[in-house]
């Protein structure tokens, strides 16, 4: 694995039909990914527990959707890991409902028998830098926001997030920089929605674009460029290429993503 893993779920069963019903969970089938290559690593454990893992900030958000599918057919409990943001979310999942967990992600992968890859190699370099991430979505307003994450059992509690209506459309933001799932299952319930999605580091160095209608991501804008993009790749959001311009044409404020 060359990169720092940002989400996982950890969850019992043989490694084959995990990863199976992974993919399905995802609504892919293993091997026809193309060239960005599979959306997580099986990281086997010495026990029950076995990691699937993912490095691409893209993704961040389908530890969600992943883990809550197993829990319905797995007798233990499912455990999703986001540590993409700071701070890292890990919530336990029994039969579709989430709980989340004041657990230390990698004192819970331990525990279970299945560490998390990338802590030796942590150790030995710089410190991670945490993403944020908030998105902008046009032609939909706070309230049908808010009525869509209901209906769709967000594993959020009530005012974990921040709908704001501007004149650019729907901001979605949180305290915490971590909105899930929420832009995707927005974009899901909203087909004539366009949602841009924004996960950034602090100092904007990493900054990465989203742009999604029904659910589907229909382009991509990275900095630095992705190794293996996953869909078509631009040059410019609105018109922009700098991440603070992008920022301002999306209205969304830098300020979210400084971790103050």
């Amino acid at each position: 694995m060359s990169r720092w893993p940002l989400w996982a779920v950890l969850a019992s069963g043989e490694p084959a039909w995990l990863e199976s019903r992974a993919y399905d969970a995802l609504c892919l089938e293993k091997g026809e990914e193309g060239d960005e290559g599979p959306p997580f690593e099986m990281s086997l454990g010495s026990g029950r527990y076995h990691a699937l893992v993912g490095t691409n900030p893209i993704d961040v958000g389908a530890e969600i959707q992943i883990a809550k599918e197993l829990s319905l057919e797995c007798d233990e409990p499912v455990y999703s890991i986001e540590r993409a943001n700071d701070p890292w979310t890990v919530m336990s999942w029994r039969k579709g409902t989430p709980d989340v967990l004041e657990e230390e992600p990698e004192s819970l992968a331990k525990f279970l028998g299945c560490p998390l890859p990338g802590l030796e190699k942590r150790s030995n370099s710089h410190p991670i830098k945490p993403l944020r991430k908030a998105a902008l979505v046009e032609r939909v307003s706070a309230q049908e926001a808010h009525r869509v994450l209901e209906e769709a059992d967000d594993p959020f509690p009530p005012g974990h997030y921040r709908l704001e209506d501007t004149p650019r459309g729907l901001l979605i933001s949180s305290s915490t920089g971590n909105i899930g799932f929420a832009d995707i299952t927005v974009s899901e319930r909203i087909p004539h929605a366009t949602v841009y999605a924004v996960m950034a580091s602090p100092d904007l160095d990493e900054f990465f674009v989203t742009v999604r209608r029904g659910g589907e991501g229909i382009e991509e804008f990275a900095q630095p460029p992705d190794e293996f993009p996953r869909l078509r790749v631009v040059g410019e959001i609105k018109g922009e290429r700098a991440p603070e311009r992008i920022l301002a044409a999306l209205g969304i404020p830098a300020e979210w993503f400084r971790n103050e």
